[in-house]
């Protein structure tokens, strides 16, 4: 499978990361890792997250990058590894 680390901008509200996680589950990525930090002073948040898959991860961008209150998604870096279920 093919790894893939993204980096996401959002502004904060209570069911975006429950949003991110369904669109990530629907277009057939499983996640390894991922962490959430909340940015100071704003309300804005910045996710990181590895994702496992065969397919392309700028499917998975380009539908993250639609929902509502998503400001970036940038594909950090793409290796592949072995995945061992």
């Amino acid at each position: 499978m093919n790894q893939h680390q993204l980096s996401i901008e959002a502004r904060f509200r209570p069911e975006i990361l429950e949003r991110i996680l369904r669109v990530v589950r629907h277009r057939g990525f499983q996640i390894s890792a991922m962490s959430m930090v909340c940015e100071e002073n704003t309300d804005n948040i910045n996710i990181e997250m590895t994702v496992a898959s065969q397919r392309s991860v700028d499917l998975l961008s380009t539908q993250l990058r639609k929902l509502m209150d998503v400001a970036c998604v940038q594909i950090q870096e793409q290796t592949t590894q072995q995945i061992r279920e």
